[in-house]
């Protein structure tokens, strides 16, 4: 009973902190951890997080500055991993996300074509645009949507993803994933394993080189 009151508390803390700003106003140079064997697998290379939502428009209006940070110092630099995490007060955003696990199984290199199809259209996939429409309907509605970015050859592959039970376990999972690291809006980024302030809100591509350049810089330190 004490050590889960002194676990709520830290826990709440934690989270004042984030709120406030104090944590995430830090950001180490390289992840935390002790790598077994010796040497880590990410070694000079600097690790954001990102969790987007394929249809916040704060999510796409936050993809193109990161990618061009990305694409800026090249993976050699910075590594780069996005997580989804459908919100449930996003109209259709886990049947979204659930398309895009279907997609990463199919052909992995199509999965961020995809999301940035669901970026560029998003106003199809909520308010008035499915107001009026079943579950069912959105749910084919995504799957053709799916297969015209794809090719229309995959539209049958794609349907059988929906009817797979384990695309709805993984883009469950990918929810969970995001509340266990405390995330609550989109987008948000970890750097390093730290998070980064102002969630729920795009970085330009100059504040990306704010926070990446000093990293950069003190790689070389450590």
């Amino acid at each position: 009973m004490e050590f889960n009151i002194f676990l709520g508390f830290i826990v709440l803390l934690c989270l004042f902190s984030h709120i406030s700003g104090e944590q995430s106003s830090f950001v180490p140079s390289k992840v935390d951890g002790f790598w077994y064997g010796g040497k880590r697998a990410e070694e000079g290379r600097v690790r954001i997080e990102a969790f987007l939502d394929p249809v916040c428009p704060d999510s796409r209006d936050s993809w193109e500055p990161l990618k061009q940070a990305f694409n800026n110092y090249g993976s050699s630099v910075v590594e780069l991993v996005v997580y989804l995490l459908p919100l449930p007060y996003h109209d259709n955003a886990f049947v979204a996300s659930r398309a895009l696990h279907i997609v990463n199984e199919l052909n992995s290199s199509a999965t961020y074509t995809l999301l940035e199809a669901f970026f560029e259209n998003q106003e199809q996939f909520y308010g008035k645009a499915t107001f009026n429409m079943s579950r069912a309907n959105v749910i084919d509605k995504i799957m053709t949507f799916s297969a015209e970015v794809l090719g229309s050859s995959s539209l049958s592959a794609i349907k059988s993803g929906f009817n797979d039970t384990e695309t709805d376990h993984a883009t469950r999972i990918s929810f969970k994933f995001g509340c266990l690291r405390g995330v609550y809006a989109t987008p948000f980024f970890f750097v390093n394993g730290f998070p980064l302030a102002g969630a729920g809100s795009a970085l330009s591509y100059d504040e990306w080189r704010q926070v990446i350049d000093p990293l950069v810089v003190n790689q070389g330190k450590n």
